[in-house]
């Protein structure tokens, strides 16, 4: 007879005999939602204010307006100014510094807020909802994982999985090509494909993963909810869209952007969103982030810029294409009235593509855009061979009316819209009330009667934002938000009930009181007049919280403009710098472990082959269209490719080699000045040069290094038009990368002067 079960068996609620028959069986109590709202998540990344129709756009989204019209659309609701904290701050409901990220996932730099993984005692809402008894699924853009953890053999505690997700598919990183997306992961793995079908887009292909998620969760276990997470790369850069959606605005932008911001106010003010008192924000004029007259542009400035804003306005299309198809799954699955849906943004509109815009923006983020290169590409914009992004004046009308962009702390940087319909939410109406992103997981789990925990194993650190349900019940309801920090990239605020306090800092700079500006939202909710001459001790005092409210959420230090915040790593890095030695039929390195290898350094790469006759193909690649370079073999010799991400295509073209073995050796010498001199020998003998190629960046190449074969965007589009992934028919043995010592300024080396200077700002 059992011990009734102790001892042997602890924690067991039945009776254990010496048999079945004599034994009474118990079952630990599994968590059942059944009954409970299901909760559907959609995220547009850099879409602005004003992007959508239902708030104000001249962008047909009948979709998302449907869902508008059926719910709740809030007109002074805010996010983060930068992706990743806003994703951070979404999915936990904690401010993103506290959360450990503080900007971007692409750097390590040591210090808590800025660890770029959400903290082990930061609960997301996956992991509330799965605890809860929910399917959990995600689609789309991860943007939570630091670089250094992302590729094949890192830790996968900080991929979506690791994070409460039961299934997952999409892209950790902050972007992709969206025709040939460098890398996708699906689960836990890295999905390989060699080539994408034609006509293959991004969009299309993750609202079908999220809607076949679904339907199998739904058949599998009908009574289960489930919690859906999509989360656009659109309309992020590059911008790239179908063609038929593109041709559908040819033509539409050419009145330029102080038109299309002027009639978008019109109609913001028309559709009650803003009072009719409002003045529109006067045309960006900032130092560095100045847009000049649209009628002041060249002729082909105006070309550029209005075939760019084509392509956007093609995207954003295509969002809401998505949004249509998921919402008629719902309603096929029976199960749309029982559904909670969120629509919003991560961001303001972003300003990267900066004057004029770029169709090279891997590139572009590291050097300067070339007009006439871009123009004579016109044609592919939007196509997989560009990788475009439109210049600011855009940006600054899909902020209408609010000042500045992405990154900043006034309103143009994180005042975005949101729309929310189901259960629990009244239709057709507007919500003026300020509320936070950080409010969004309290509000969904307050609807669906959830708790947030205090404890999974460990303490769960608390929620900053509060649940908005009053407010949704009760349109005279006030904020339910308080007080909110704003930081990012060295620009702060700081809101407090109508009083808002900001700063535009310019890097390299200090950290000045005086740079601070406070204006009344209430009555001037576009910043127009700054107060701070009128309210000095107002304002002294939002300082004195904002400085507060940094050390309690982990903000400090402060990116002073030094770059650090960029180059210093742990000491672990160290090891991705040693000689790798990479076997034919390994999948794609992935493109950060490939980058240390590569990184304004000089290098070594060794490919040992056995050739015949008649044997061709690819020996090595590394990038793609945005960048990159490429060896390989044909009948009319050995052939290296340098693709310098801007249409450039520099090549060197060698004799062919005998049949047998060969060693063939590229060496990138990297003197100095972001530029390699190229040498390609075969067997010890010099067969030819290329100097001064520039030296691929952080985001060029995008693609990781491939052996044998080109997969996904290829270096050389011609290339892949005759010959596909060309993959080598003859031998290969392996090829081997060897890292040289780092360009004489590469910022490793710096590490010393680049401390001095930013001590200036301490």
């Amino acid at each position: 007879m059992s011990d009734g079960g102790e001892g042997s068996y602890p924690g067991f609620g039945g009776r254990v005999g010496r048999t079945f028959a004599g034994s009474e069986p118990w079952w630990p109590e599994r968590p059942d939602a059944e009954g409970r709202p299901n909760v559907v998540v959609i995220l547009a990344d850099d879409l602005g204010f004003s992007d959508l129709s239902c708030y104000g756009s001249e962008i047909a989204t009948p979709h998302i307006d449907a869902l508008a019209s059926g719910g709740v659309r809030f007109t002074d609701y805010h996010a983060t100014p930068m992706c990743s904290p806003t994703r951070a701050s979404l999915l936990t409901g904690v401010n993103a510094h506290a959360a450990g990220v503080g900007t971007v996932a692409h750097s390590d730099p040591g210090f808590p807020g800025y660890a770029m993984e959400i903290a082990s005692d930061v609960a997301t809402a996956a992991e509330i909802y799965r605890d809860a008894g929910y399917f959990t699924a995600m689609v789309g853009k991860w943007h939570l994982t630091k670089d250094s953890d992302a590729h094949d053999g890192g830790p996968r505690h900080s991929w979506p999985c690791g994070r409460g997700f039961d299934r997952y598919y999409g892209f950790l990183d902050g972007f992709t090509n969206l025709h040939h997306p460098h890398r996708l992961v699906e689960d836990n793995h890295t999905v390989e494909v060699d080539r994408y079908p034609d006509g293959y887009y991004f969009t299309d292909d993750m609202t079908d993963r999220a809607i076949g998620m679904l339907r199998s969760a739904r058949a599998s276990d009908p009574a289960k909810p489930f919690l859906l997470y999509v989360a656009h790369g659109a309309v992020h850069a590059p911008l790239h869209a179908p063609v038929d959606a593109i041709a559908r605005h040819r033509g539409r932008y050419d009145d330029g952007w102080d038109e299309l911001r002027r009639r978008r106010f019109e109609r913001q003010v028309e559709l009650g969103l803003l009072p009719p008192d409002t003045r529109l924000a006067p045309r960006n004029s900032e130092p560095g982030n100045d847009v000049a007259a649209w009628d002041d542009l060249t002729e082909t400035q105006r070309r550029l810029a209005a075939r760019y804003m084509e392509i956007y306005a093609a995207m954003v299309q295509t969002i809401d294409d998505s949004v249509g198809r998921l919402v008629a799954a719902l309603d096929g699955m029976g199960v749309l009235d029982d559904t909670i849906i969120v629509f919003t943004s991560d961001n303001g509109a972003s300003r990267e593509g900066e004057v004029d815009g770029t169709a090279s923006y891997y590139v572009h983020l590291m050097a300067d855009s070339d007009l006439e290169a871009d123009l004579a590409r016109i044609e592919e914009m939007g196509g997989p061979t560009t990788m475009p992004h439109y210049p600011r004046g855009w940006a600054m009308a899909g902020n209408t009316p609010f000042r500045l962009y992405k990154i900043n702390a006034h309103a143009g940087g994180h005042q975005v819209p949101l729309v929310m319909r189901g259960p629990g939410v009244p239709a057709g109406e507007l919500r003026r009330p300020y509320q936070y992103v950080t409010d969004l997981l309290p509000t969904l789990l307050d609807l669906c009667g959830l708790d947030h925990p205090a404890d999974r194993g460990e303490p769960v650190r608390p929620v900053h934002g509060a649940s908005f349900v009053p407010v949704l019940a009760d349109p005279g309801h006030p904020s339910t938000h308080g007080e909110q920090y704003t930081e990012m990239i060295g620009h702060r605020g700081y809101r407090a009930g109508r009083w808002e306090a900001v700063t535009l800092h310019q890097p390299n700079t200090r950290f000045d009181d005086a740079e601070w500006e406070l204006y009344d939202v209430e009555v001037d909710p576009t910043q127009v007049d700054d107060l701070r001459d009128a309210e000095p001790d107002r304002l002294a005092d939002l300082i004195g919280r904002w400085e507060a409210a940094a050390w309690e959420n982990r903000v400090f230090p402060l990116d002073e403009g030094s770059m650090l915040k960029y180059v210093i790593r742990p000491p672990s890095g160290e090891r991705y710098e040693r000689p790798v030695r990479i076997l034919p039929g390994t999948p794609t390195l992935e493109r950060w472990r490939s980058l240390q290898l590569v990184f304004l350094r000089s290098v070594t790469i060794t490919i040992e082959l056995t050739s015949g006759a008649d044997d061709e193909g690819i020996l090595v690649a590394h990038g793609d269209q945005g960048g990159g370079y490429a060896v390989w073999l044909d009948a009319d010799g050995l052939h290296v490719a340098h693709n310098d991400g801007a249409g450039g295509l520099r090549t060197i073209d060698a004799p062919r080699p005998d049949p047998g073995d060969h060693r063939v050796v590229l060496d990138l010498e990297a003197p100095g000045g972001a530029i390699w001199n190229a040498r390609l020998s075969v067997d010890g003998e010099r067969v030819g040069e290329g100097p001064g190629w520039p030296c691929l960046y952080g985001m060029a190449p995008f693609e990781g290094i491939d052996v044998g074969v080109d997969r996904r965007s290829p270096v050389d589009w011609d290339l892949y038009e005759r010959f596909g992934p060309f993959p080598f028919t003859g031998r290969l043995r392996a090829v081997t990368y060897t890292p040289g010592a780092p360009a004489p300024d590469a910022p490793e080396r710096l590490l010393p002067t680049l401390r001095e200077a930013g001590l200036r700002f301490e």
